[in-house]
C-alpha cells in the first residue's frame, strides 16, 4: 500500500479519534482551557490532512451560486456510477434525470488527480406558523476534496472543466423551463428559492403563428438581432435586456406569441405573477433569481396590480386602504424600477414581457422605450393571419372560397381564437367548415376595437407600435433611454 493508499485508509480512523478525544478533554477540564485545546487540535488538523475542502453553497448573497448551478448539471450527467442515485422524470419531461443521492460521495479524475464530490442536505431549523406542518425546506451544498499537494495544479482548471461540460450538458440534453414565483405560505421566506419549473412544452412557433407573415419577419429579425447585440449594449452603455408589450383583445394570440418567442430563442420562461408578490422588495429578489437567456412574463398586468394613471387624489384613496392591505402590494413606482431600474442590470439577455387587454389603463410612464421598446398590437382575424389557420387546422393552403372569407372578414371583430375554433370543429370536412365560417362572419358585428392613442408617447420616445395583422412602415425602432430611478419611500428596502 503507498502513501496515498495509507493515507486515504487512516483518515476516517483519525477523524474518529479526534472526535472521541475532544468528547473526553471537554468533560475534564475546565471551558476556557478546552477552546484553547481545541485551536491547536484544529492547526494540528489543518496541517496535516491530506485534502483541501472547498464548499459550494446553493446560494451567494441575494441569489443563487452559479457554481453549484454547473456542478449539479455536471454531476447529474456522471452520477449513475454512485452508489446512491435519485432517478426521476418530471412530468412531460423529454429525459430521465438523475442526482446524487443525500450525503453520496462520487469520485472524480482530471489530470490525473482524484477528485472527491459530495452532496451535503441538512434540514433547516425553520419554524412555522402551523405547528402541524413541517417546513419543506433543505440546506444543500457541495463539498469538494482535492488532495492538497495538487490544488494549486489542478483546481482552476478543473473548474473550467465542469463549467464547460455543464454548459454543455445544459444545451444538448435538458428541456426549456415553465417557472412561477412560490407562494410565501408562512408569511416570510422560509429558503431564498423563489421560483419552481416544469417542463415548457408550448408548440407554439412562428410558423403556426396567426399573424401576417411580414409582421412575423420583423419581430424574428429583431429577436435574433438582440441575441447577437452583447458587443452593442456594452458599447451603448446599456443593460441587455428588451421590453415588449402585447395588447389587444381576448383570443388574439398574446400567450402563443410569448411560447413563439420562447420556442424562437430556446429560452427559459418565468411567468410572474404579482398577486403573489408582497412588496417591491420581494420583487427585486425575485428578478435576481432569474437566469440569464430567459423570458420574464407579467400576463395581464392591468388586473394583476394597480398602474392605472396616477392621480392627484391617488394618495387620498390609498390612505383609505385596510390596514391589512398597507405594505402588501407591489407599487407602480416598484414595477417601473423593476423593468428599468438598477436591479434590471443584475443578469443579462433577458427579455420582459408585458400583456393587457386594455392598454390604455396603463401609466404612460410604464410605456415608454426602455421600459417596452416594442409595442404590438395583437388585432381580430385579418384574412393574412386566416390562412395561417386555414393551414394549421385544415390543411389547405387555398380554396375557392377565400375570396369570400377575404371580403367577409374585413374589419369584423372576430378573434383568431374564435376563428380556429369553427375550423377545427369540421376539421374532416375543409369545405364544410369554410361555409360555416362564412356564415357566422355575416353575423359578426363591424369591428367595435379601440384604436389605442399613442401619439403622445411617441413624440417623446420614438417608440415603435407594430400592428400583428398590419405590415409596419419603415420607422426606425429607438430603444436608447435613461434608466429613470424612481424610488417609493413606502418601499421596505429603503427604509431605515
Amino acid at each position: 500500500m503507498g502513501l496515498l493508499g495509507t493515507a486515504e485508509y487512516f483518515l476516517p480512523l483519525y477523524g474518529t479519534i479526534s472526535a472521541m478525544l475532544m468528547g473526553f478533554v471537554w468533560t475534564i477540564i475546565p471551558r476556557e482551557y478546552f477552546f484553547r485545546f481545541h485551536d491547536i487540535i484544529h492547526k494540528f488538523q489543518q496541517r496535516y490532512t491530506y485534502y483541501a475542502n472547498f464548499e459550494i453553497q446553493e446560494f451567494c448573497g441575494a441569489g443563487n451560486n452559479e457554481i453549484y448551478d454547473y456542478v449539479q448539471s455536471y454531476l447529474n450527467s456522471i452520477a449513475i456510477s454512485a452508489n446512491s442515485v435519485n432517478l426521476s422524470r418530471p412530468k412531460n419531461a423529454s429525459y430521465n434525470t438523475f442526482s446524487l443521492g443525500r450525503n453520496e460521495t462520487i469520485e472524480d479524475t482530471f489530470m490525473g488527480v482524484k477528485f472527491k464530490w459530495t452532496h451535503e442536505i441538512s434540514d433547516r431549523n425553520i419554524p412555522t406558523n402551523n405547528w402541524s406542518e413541517t417546513p419543506d425546506d433543505e440546506k444543500r451544498k457541495y463539498q469538494l476534496k482535492v488532495p492538497k499537494r495538487e490544488k494549486d495544479r489542478v483546481v482552476t482548471p478543473y473548474v473550467q472543466h465542469v463549467i464547460e461540460t455543464a454548459k454543455l450538458v445544459k444545451e444538448q440534453s435538458r428541456d426549456r423551463l415553465l417557472y412561477t414565483n412560490m407562494k410565501d405560505t408562512n408569511g416570510w421566506h422560509s429558503s431564498k428559492k423563489s421560483w419552481q419549473s416544469v417542463p415548457l412544452k408550448n408548440p407554439s412557433t412562428f410558423n403556426t403563428l396567426a399573424m401576417d407573415p411580414v409582421v412575423k419577419d420583423e419581430i424574428m429579425q429583431d429577436l435574433t438581432n438582440f441575441t447577437k447585440g452583447k458587443e452593442f449594449y456594452e458599447m451603448a452603455g446599456k443593460p441587455w435586456k428588451r421590453g415588449y408589450l402585447l395588447y389587444g383583445p381576448p383570443g388574439t394570440g398574446k400567450s402563443s406569441m410569448i411560447g413563439a418567442m420562447a420556442n424562437h430563442l430556446k429560452y427559459d420562461i418565468y411567468d410572474l405573477e404579482l398577486t403573489e408578490v408582497k412588496s417591491n422588495c420581494e420583487l427585486r429578489n425575485l428578478l435576481i433569481q432569474t437566469s440569464d437567456r430567459s423570458i420574464l412574463v407579467i400576463e395581464d398586468i392591468d388586473c394583476t396590480v394597480d398602474l392605472a394613471q396616477r392621480a392627484k387624489g391617488h394618495k387620498e384613496a390609498k390612505k383609505d386602504k385596510p390596514d391589512k392591505e398597507k405594505g402588501t402590494k407591489v407599487t407602480l413606482s416598484g414595477v417601473l424600477n423593476f423593468t428599468d431600474g438598477l436591479w434590471s442590470c443584475c443578469g443579462g439577455e433577458r427579455i420582459i414581457i408585458f400583456t393587457t387587454n386594455y392598454v390604455e389603463k396603463l401609466d404612460p410612464a410604464l410605456l415608454r422605450t426602455g421600459r417596452m421598446d416594442k409595442k404590438i398590437h395583437m388585432s381580430y382575424c385579418e384574412f393574412p393571419a386566416f390562412r395561417t389557420l386555414a393551414k394549421n387546422n385544415l390543411k389547405v393552403e387555398w380554396h375557392e372560397l377565400f375570396p369570400k372569407i377575404e371580403e367577409a372578414m374585413a374589419n369584423k371583430a372576430i378573434t383568431p381564437a374564435d376563428v380556429s375554433e369553427f375550423l377545427l370543429k369540421k376539421r374532416d370536412d375543409p369545405t364544410k367548415a369554410l361555409e360555416d365560417l362564412l356564415e357566422a362572419l355575416a353575423k359578426v358585428p363591424l369591428t367595435a376595437e379601440k384604436k389605442v392613442e399613442f401619439d403622445e408617447i411617441n413624440l417623446i420616445t420614438g417608440s415603435l407600435i407594430v400592428d400583428a395583422n398590419n405590415p409596419p412602415a419603415d420607422v426606425d425602432d429607438d430603444s436608447s433611454s435613461e434608466s429613470n430611478k424612481e424610488t417609493d419611500p413606502t418601499d421596505e428596502c429603503y427604509r431605515s
